[in-house]
Formats: C-alpha cells, sequence, structure tokens
C-alpha cells in the first residue's frame, strides 16, 4: 500500500501579505490542505490591564488605541457603555456626526481590506488603486475629526467638532469620488480573469459553519447569516439600515460584500446629511458609577465593552470582545481546511480581514 506523506507547512510569524505577525500551521497532502493552526501572542499590548484604575478621560483616548486601523469604532463603543452608565443624553446632531465618521471609518478600512486580498493574489494594480482611493475616506476623516487615524472625535453627551457647510460639500465631493471610482474597481474585480480563478469557490465557508463559528462580520454575511449591531443601534435605525447579504461564503463573495458595503456606507452618510438638522453637539453630563455592557458593529463585525466603573467614572474592570478572534477561528478551522493549494491559504487567511491588533490588545 502506498503511503501517504504529510507535510507541515509554516506561513509567517513575518510574511509579504500579512500588515501583523502571526503564524499559520498548515498540514497537507502535497498541495491540499488537511488542516490548520494559528498561532498568536507576539504583539501583547495588555491595554485592558492599563485601562483598570483609570479615569474614563483616560480610557477613552487608550480605548481607540486598541485597533490601528479601525479606532473611531473603539471610541464609539466605549463612550457609547460609559453613557449609559450614567444615563447621559446625547443630542440628535451629535448621534448623526457620530455615524457618519463611523462610516468613513468603515470605508476605509473595508478599502485596506481589499487592497490586502488583491495584493495576496497578486493584482498589483487594482491594490494600488484601492489604497489611493482610501486616501480619500481618510482626508475626509481628517477634514470632520482634524486627524486621519486617532481621532478622539466621540465624548460622552456629543462629538467634539460641529460640521460646517463648507465641510460638508467637500464631504459630499469627497463620496462622489468615491462611489465613482469604486464602480470602476468593482468591475475590474468581477471581470478579471485573474481574480475569479484565484478567488471564486477557494475558502468556501457555509452558513452552518458561520453559525457554529460564531463568526462575525461580512465573513458571516458573505455566508447569508446576518448578525449586523448597526440594524439594533437608534441612529441607524433612523437610517433605514438594511444589512447586505451574499449567499457563496467563498473568498469572493468576502471581498465583494465589502465593496458593496462602501456604496452602503456612503448612501449612510448621503441619508445622515439629509436628516441632520442643526442644533446642539454636546450635551453634557459626567460619568459616575455603575456596570453596562454595550456592542458596536466594527468592520469587521461584533465588537463589545463590558465596562464597570466607581463614583468618579476610574474604571473598575473592562473586557473587550473584538471581532477578529472568532473570524480567525472560523477561517483556520473551516476555511482554510481542503484548500486545494497552498498558494490559496494567504488569500483565504487575508479574505477573513483579521486583525492581529485587536487580538493582541
Amino acid at each position: 500500500m502506498k503511503k501517504t506523506v504529510d507535510v507541515s507547512l509554516p506561513i509567517g510569524p513575518v510574511h509579504p501579505v500579512f500588515k501583523e505577525p502571526c503564524r499559520i500551521k498548515c498540514e497537507t497532502r502535497g498541495e491540499y490542505v488537511i488542516k490548520a493552526e494559528l498561532e498568536l501572542g507576539y504583539v501583547k499590548k495588555g491595554i485592558e490591564r492599563i485601562m483598570v484604575g483609570r479615569p474614563w478621560q483616560e480610557v477613552m483616548f487608550l480605548a481607540e488605541r486598541v485597533c490601528g486601523i479601525c479606532s473611531v469604532i473603539h471610541n464609539y463603543v466605549c463612550i457609547e457603555g460609559m453613557e449609559r452608565i450614567s444615563d447621559v443624553p446625547v443630542p440628535d446632531r451629535a448621534a448623526y456626526l457620530r455615524a457618519v465618521v463611523n462610516e468613513l471609518d468603515r470605508i476605509q478600512s473595508h478599502l485596506l481590506a481589499n487592497y490586502s486580498y488583491c495584493y495576496t493574489i497578486e493584482h498589483e494594480t487594482l491594490a494600488m488603486y484601492l489604497l489611493n482611493l482610501r486616501e480619500t475616506a481618510m482626508d475626509a476623516l481628517e477634514l470632520i475629526t482634524g486627524a486621519r487615524v486617532t481621532c478622539s472625535f466621540i465624548i460622552p453627551g456629543g462629538v467634539r467638532f460641529d460640521l460646517t457647510p463648507e465641510k460638508e460639500r467637500s464631504l459630499r465631493t469627497m463620496l462622489d469620488h468615491i462611489d465613482a471610482e469604486l464602480t470602476r474597481f468593482v468591475r475590474m474585480f468581477e471581470g478579471g480573469s485573474l481574480i475569479a480563478l484565484r478567488s471564486k469557490d477557494v475558502g468556501t465557508f457555509t452558513r452552518e459553519e458561520a453559525i457554529e463559528s460564531h463568526a462575525v462580520g461580512p465573513t458571516a454575511r458573505a455566508s447569508n447569516l446576518d448578525n449586523d449591531c448597526r440594524g439594533f443601534h437608534p441612529t441607524y435605525r433612523k437610517l433605514g439600515f438594511e444589512p447586505i447579504l451574499l449567499d457563496d461564503g467563498d473568498n469572493y463573495a468576502r471581498i465583494m460584500i465589502r465593496f458593496l458595503e462602501v456604496f452602503q456606507s456612503t448612501q449612510l452618510i448621503r441619508t445622515c446629511l439629509a436628516q441632520m438638522e442643526a442644533g446642539s453637539i454636546r450635551g453634557g453630563g459626567t460619568i459616575g458609577g455603575g456596570a453596562f455592557k454595550w456592542a458596536g458593529e466594527a468592520p469587521r463585525g461584533e465588537l463589545s465593552y463590558s465596562i464597570s466603573t466607581d463614583e468618579h467614572g476610574r474604571v473598575k474592570e473592562i473586557g473587550i470582545r473584538t471581532p477578529s478572534i472568532m473570524n480567525i477561528e472560523a477561517c483556520v478551522h473551516y476555511m482554510l481546511k481542503g484548500v486545494s493549494s497552498s498558494a490559496d491559504v494567504t488569500s483565504t487567511y487575508i479574505s477573513s480581514d483579521p486583525c492581529i491588533a485587536c487580538n493582541e490588545r
């Protein structure tokens, strides 16, 4: 009887297509991947421990440093959780401005994720187009908040800056530019034979597997599983938010759903601008003692904060659950298992948009 030889294939912790260090350990039979494991622990930060004992004024800045890509949603969820501890009211205009900034952050994160995927499958032209378009979203963030990454825009009871009519006109021009350019790039993705060959029916992830692995965000929605937290948020209900779902659950579907959600985000921002009326952007209030758990939809999926504070607003305990840990588990246990070529391991892993900075918080 012919003996079957299994081969161990380590990828990482440092690899050209990885934004952050980790190691994928694959067991293969020839090119066929039998199973995979992920090894983390190369960049542990310990932010949750650093937060304990500090006042909320310091914790809100630490929260947005959990992730170096989508910092706004950490600021958003952390502050909204603290507001619920002390029943701090938020004016309507400030609530809409929070949603505007959050969607801009989602746009830049999704474009960066799809840039990474295109770069991984060696379609460098489309990758660079997407990275260049991401700059428009970053410029829009800077226009409104004064910063590109750690914006610190959301504060208890409101936001830091109002949107002037001049900035609103500039923002609308940027949104039109994103829609027009992305329409062209999506045609390249849909029609490119290289992309189709490398993406369709690769890394397939079924709806049942998504439920079993607790996958979240676009990774789950590409397998027709709706768990978008925006559907439960009071501001997004006013915007008539409806989640986007796809059926195929392969690498192609996970990239396409991020493209579609960028178009959805530009439309949500336009709806915010149309519904937003003149008024105050700060309601005041202070953070006292109590405990609350609050969740929001990060670009990668559900992000939740469990917070308890003392009577002076100092954090006694805090727990952060980021979306990437579920999606990475889903990737290594379901998407990578059965991949027919080791060349598709990195692209399948990147298609789940992992964030090691969040996991290694």
